[in-house]
């Protein structure tokens, strides 16, 4: 998704107490972030926050890591993390958000970490061909993750994309993921999970375009 530049969010996030400027210094070590042994879930891509921010703000024995490239991405994260849990009347401390490119994430994290789930939504479905490798759940980065993957650990993955859906169907089976769960209609899929829509998956149910989603986990 393209945003524009937004010049509050760089000073907002570096004055923040829950962004991370510098993720690589913690690879092996957000558990001592935390302070605390709770697992740790990661969103890969986690845009505006409307997503993480719900999350995290439900589940406050699960850590949170919310990873996106772009500073105004995250500046609006901020801002919703911040207000879900003024709402809840709670403090931030489960959830850290940071800047860092995705295809480079095994310089932040390690199998120390005990990574135990991964949420990726609706990520660029990069349609050409030459640009497959890019997705974010293309074998190459499947096997990037497993380096820091608990045995067992899930992936929940969503998207409006048929072409990229069955593709990483694929990928998911290549990489030595199992399949626990898969529809191609999300909405109507009844006690699939405890479904929270993002602001991409509510406009797609607007203009009929049916979500698709599986959960995958590492055997």
């Amino acid at each position: 998704m393209r945003i524009r530049f937004k010049p509050w969010a760089r000073p907002e996030l570096e004055a923040s107490k829950f962004y991370i400027d510098n993720p690589e210094e913690y690879k092996g070590r957000w558990k001592e972030l935390f302070q605390n042994n709770n697992p740790i879930h990661l969103e890969l891509g986690c845009g505006k926050g409307g997503f993480i921010s719900q999350l995290a703000v439900y589940n406050p024995d699960v850590n949170y890591i919310a990873i996106d490239l772009v500073d105004a991405m995250l500046g609006l994260a901020k801002r919703k993390i911040e207000e879900e849990y003024h709402m809840a009347n709670r403090e931030i401390d489960n959830i850290y958000i940071t800047r860092y490119d995705i295809e480079r994430i095994n310089n932040i994290l390690s199998k120390e970490d005990n990574i135990e789930r991964i949420y990726i939504n609706f990520c660029n479905p990069w349609t050409r061909g030459k640009h497959h490798k890019k997705r974010l759940t293309h074998t190459r980065q499947l096997e990037k993750y497993k380096e820091f993957l608990v045995n067992g650990a899930k992936i929940y993955f969503k998207t409006d994309d048929d072409g990229l859906f069955n593709d990483s169907i694929k990928y998911f089976k290549e990489s030595g993921f199992e399949i626990e769960k898969i529809t191609y209609d999300l909405a109507n899929e009844l006690n699939f999970w405890e479904n929270i829509e993002t602001e991409h998956e509510k406009m797609f149910k607007d203009q009929g375009i049916k979500i698709k989603a599986l959960i995958a986990s590492l055997k």
